[in-house]
């Protein structure tokens, strides 16, 4: 048997399959490897199992990474749009369900029986059940496998990042750069809940499962959008958002009334409601279990009806309500995150190829590179980009 090919791609997910069935398009014998028993396995559990495959709004700005602009590239040159129209090619019906985000109608499966679809279309040799065992180079890239030996001029690491282990993750396409001298970029679980210490879970606890809108900045960074406390601290897609720009010791920023001014309404209603407690007032505004907790943990001073409280006081609770800092302890780890941050630094790829710039026949796409998109389908339209590009190149 020929075990010869023109790409080998690590990695049936999202990016490997949409890098293979692109070179396989332009007459590339392809092998595309996974240790998985079947592939895009993090595809159909993504969108609570509809997936959500794109986001109307993707441009670069919505995308971290160590280089802002590397992404532009490949986002240009492969957009939402086009992804947009392989879906309604393969006439999935689809919604947009907030915030640009696409999701299928029906299950994620639909997607990767898309992806599966082209491979077939292109020609595509797909191998499941095959867990590398070496990485090598000399003429062309070996690849030793548990099941056979594999070598080609093109080597596409598309295996993804360390985010949810349970599902297969593993740090091969890290190890294999590294392997090849490409630099890495410290990784980190994110789009993750967060963590807090016990004074803070004093408040988090008793309300776990309260949600609410709020605007949450971590640095120059802000996301309006909903907030969940937890048994471990805060979850919800603001603090999702925010915990990608995130860093250790730093502190998070709430506003748990984005539409209101909150000093010019507490002082209303310390005129129109002065008998009213403090916590009844805020119930106005907020969840009750919250506006409760508040009461008892955060505003315990201020046990007196509103009308006896100061102006101060009361510009006080204000400024506590609209600019609420809290420093979390860490995160809930890979396991609960929804994708690595971090990876091989775009330094050392072309951002049009996504070729290593100094190991001829080198790609890396994907979550393994160090781009990390906003939650809303954002970082799969970056395996789409990214494979689309790698596939051309190939």
């Amino acid at each position: 048997m020929n075990n010869h090919f023109d790409a080998i791609i690590l990695g049936a997910g999202a990016a490997g399959m949409m890098c293979a069935f692109t070179a396989g398009r332009r007459g590339r014998r392809v092998l595309l490897l996974d240790h998985a028993e079947a592939p895009g396995a993090k595809i159909l559990i993504s969108g609570g199992g509809r997936c959500n495959f794109t986001n109307t709004g993707t441009e670069p700005s919505r995308f971290f990474s160590a280089n802002p602009h590397f992404a532009r590239s490949a986002l240009s040159r492969y957009t939402q749009h086009d992804f947009i129209a392989l879906v309604e090619k393969h006439r999935i019906p689809y919604h947009e369900k907030t915030l640009g985000q696409l999701f299928c109608d029906g299950s994620a499966r639909a997607i990767v029986g898309l992806l599966l679809d082209e491979c077939e279309a292109a020609g595509v040799d797909l191998r499941l059940r095959h867990r590398v065992v070496d990485v090598s180079r000399a003429e062309a890239f070996r690849v030793e496998t548990d099941r056979g030996t594999f070598t080609a001029p093109a080597l596409v690491l598309a295996t993804g990042g360390l985010s949810i282990p349970k599902m297969g993750a593993t740090g091969l396409s890290l190890e294999v750069a590294r392997r090849f001298g490409l630099p890495i970029v410290e990784t980190r679980p994110a789009l993750v809940p967060l963590t807090f210490g016990e004074a803070d879970l004093a408040l988090m606890r008793p309300i776990s499962g309260v949600s609410l809108p709020v605007e949450a900045r971590a640095g120059k960074t802000r996301f309006r959008e909903a907030m969940l406390f937890t048994h471990r601290g805060l979850s919800g897609p603001a603090i999702l958002q925010v915990s990608t720009p995130w860093r250790a010791g730093e502190a998070v920023t709430l506003d748990l009334l984005p539409d209101v001014d909150a000093t010019a309404w507490l002082l209303a209603r310390k005129n129109e409601r002065p008998k009213a407690a403090l916590h009844t007032v805020l119930a106005e505004q907020l969840p009750q279990r919250l506006a409760s907790a508040l009461g008892q943990v955060r505003l315990a001073q201020h046990t007196r009806p509103i009308g006896e409280l100061g102006n101060k006081a009361l510009k006080e609770v204000a400024t506590l309500l609209k600019g609420m800092a809290l420093t979390p302890t860490g995160t809930e780890g890979y396991a609960k995150a929804e994708v690595m941050a971090g990876g091989v630094d775009t330094a050392a790829l072309s951002s049009q190829t996504m070729a290593a710039q100094d190991v001829p026949g080198l790609h890396v796409i994907g979550e393994a590179v160090d781009v990390t998109g906003w939650l809303g389908g954002y970082n799969f339209q970056w395996a789409w980009s990214s494979g689309w590009c790698a596939g051309m190149s190939v």
